[in-house]
């Protein structure tokens, strides 16, 4: 039998709501989470629109799915995975995925200016789309190796192999343009 999480009392009116259709607790869930959902779809899509559609999507699904949630995570951690996985299937259907090893880049160049956060995410969404989706799993959102081939489709070591050449392009990058 799997555990329940205990939910708070904030997210249990959330969730009570939104199983009754409450379109209040509806547009209250969808305000909570939309920023950071929306930033965790840029990240991985690297494009506004596509990140906003990815948005509508999943906050449809999590709508649509809500009697599917089984309490084994946050509420937040559910939509999470639903955003992301959404957001994978638009890099997928824009056929921007394609095999990681085929995409060369030689150098990338940026603003000299010093690095920092911002430069930092400059960089990262400069990575050839399949790195910096892996990237951002991992390292940003925490995600492990096996999680991320699940949700990905591929093998852990796939995986393990496309993070650490994420890691060693934007040691590069960093090396050619900021120091």
């Amino acid at each position: 039998m799997e555990s329940t999480y205990d939910l708070s009392i904030e997210e249990l009116n959330l969730l009570e709501g939104c199983l009754k259709h409450d379109r209040l607790m509806q547009k209250r869930l969808y305000y909570k989470y939309c920023d950071a959902m929306f930033t965790l779809a840029y990240r991985i899509l690297n494009d506004n629109d596509e990140a906003n559609d990815a948005l509508q999507d999943a906050f449809l699904q999590v709508f649509q799915k809500m009697d599917q949630f089984k309490r084994q995570s946050t509420l937040g951690s559910w939509i999470k995975t639903i955003v992301i996985r959404t957001a994978i299937k638009h890099l997928k259907n824009l056929q921007l995925f394609d095999s990681f090893q085929e995409q060369k880049h030689d150098s990338i160049t940026l603003n000299n200016t010093e690095i920092d956060g911002k430069i930092l995410e400059k960089v990262i969404l400069s990575l050839p789309d399949g790195y910096r989706t892996i990237f951002i799993l991992a390292e940003v959102e925490g995600y492990k190796h096996r999680e991320i081939a699940e949700m990905l489709n591929i093998s852990e070591g796939t995986s393990k192999s496309q993070l650490f050449n994420a890691k060693k392009m934007l040691k590069v990058i960093l090396k050619n343009d900021w120091l």
